[in-house]
């Protein structure tokens, strides 16, 4: 409650407890704003360790989505719901149908979507409870993976940040470490090499790591974890793609990158961090603005699904990461400090006048 109501860290306009009993559904919809419209975000299932870190995350991941969704020029605020639970052990029919039971409830003020242990084939599953569900596949009237598009923004922000630091946004002959190789990091190494950059990645699963190796047994090389990939000699761009919290007190003194742009979201651990990149030289591509290619897809859904349409509204993450850079240097302050003043700008403008 304390967190909820201090504007500074929340301000969210809803949160929602879910429980049903008959399924087991532990559930939290966080709803941060909608005065862009419908709040739209996805819906994480994870095993979290208590009921007040699920609350937590979703309150921090809600608040990110209005951000995302400003930015990436969407009529839509932000929102997100989290499922407490292994979803290899409790995820069920049942348990997605009683969850889209308690999305409906909320009368289209929630648009949801895939996150971290939800796929298409679960959106689907909800969608036969509750018509405000994204991400489901073609067959049952979706965009289906919306990991394609998330890369393909990743992408685009990486060469924004090439064409601010280095002058070119061609990432040809340039090192990238790729932490996480999941639903988004495996088709961003694809970016990377089709263009011809060296890509070193790791994953706490081997066989994501060993698929990735075998798909590029040249230009592509692995290492141990996480630590091993942020102190890789001569590397110019880091993506972190798994969870969030990658760049913090520990991570970021002995990073060896000179740019940081991932998918994974809510990247800073804390507030101060994105000061610290920047005093070390780190150029910070935020994490909200250039993963926002799977948002927009899944909006677009909603309105009779166009690919085309979709990549050509992420490729213009590109000039909005440009225009980010741009405001941060005139401003004298931190990327991630000014794509946070253009989003906040946004949304109080589109708060109706009272």
């Amino acid at each position: 409650m304390h967190t909820l109501f201090r504007s500074d860290q929340g301000g969210h306009e809803q949160v929602v407890l879910c429980q049903d009993r008959a399924t087991g559904l532990k559930a939290v919809i966080a709803i941060h704003s909608t005065a862009l419209g419908p709040a739209l975000g996805g819906t994480r299932f994870y095993p979290y360790a208590s009921e007040g870190e699920a609350v937590a995350d979703a309150l921090n991941l809600a608040r990110g989505m209005s951000y995302k969704n400003a930015m990436a020029g969407l009529d839509h605020g932000g929102g997100k719901a989290v499922i407490i639970g292994d979803p290899e052990q409790v995820k069920s029919e049942e348990l997605l149908l009683a969850y889209g039971r308690f999305v409906a409830s909320l009368g289209g003020r929630y648009v949801t979507a895939c996150d971290v242990g939800t796929y298409v084939a679960d959106m689907d599953v909800v969608a036969r409870e509750c018509r405000w569900t994204t991400g489901r596949s073609p067959e049952n009237g979706g965009a289906g993976d919306s990991s394609v598009l998330t890369s393909y923004g990743v992408y685009q922000g990486m060469r924004a940040a090439a064409q601010h630091l280095w002058g070119d946004p061609s990432l040809r002959d340039r090192k990238v470490g790729v932490a996480g190789v999941g639903k988004v990091g495996h088709h961003l190494v694809e970016h990377l090499r089709a263009e011809g950059a060296e890509v070193v990645i790791t994953d706490v699963r081997e066989d994501a790591v060993r698929q990735v190796l075998d798909r590029h047994p040249q230009g592509v090389s692995a290492v141990a974890d996480t630590e091993a990939l942020i102190r890789t000699e001569g590397l110019d761009v880091y993506a972190p793609c798994a969870l969030g919290g990658a760049l913090n007190d520990h991570s970021v003194p002995v990073l060896t990158a000179k740019v940081v742009c991932g998918a994974a979201n809510n990247q800073l651990a804390h507030p101060g961090v994105e000061k610290d990149l920047a005093d070390r030289g780190i150029l910070y591509a935020p994490d909200y603005v250039v993963n926002a290619g799977g948002v927009i897809q899944v909006a677009d859904e909603l309105h009779g699904f166009d690919f085309d349409r979709c990549k050509a509204k992420a490729s213009r993450i590109f000039d909005t990461t440009l225009a980010i850079f741009a405001r941060a240097k005139e401003d004298g302050i931190p990327p991630a400090a000014a794509a946070d003043r253009i989003a906040e700008q946004r949304m109080a403008e589109a708060r109706p006048v009272r």
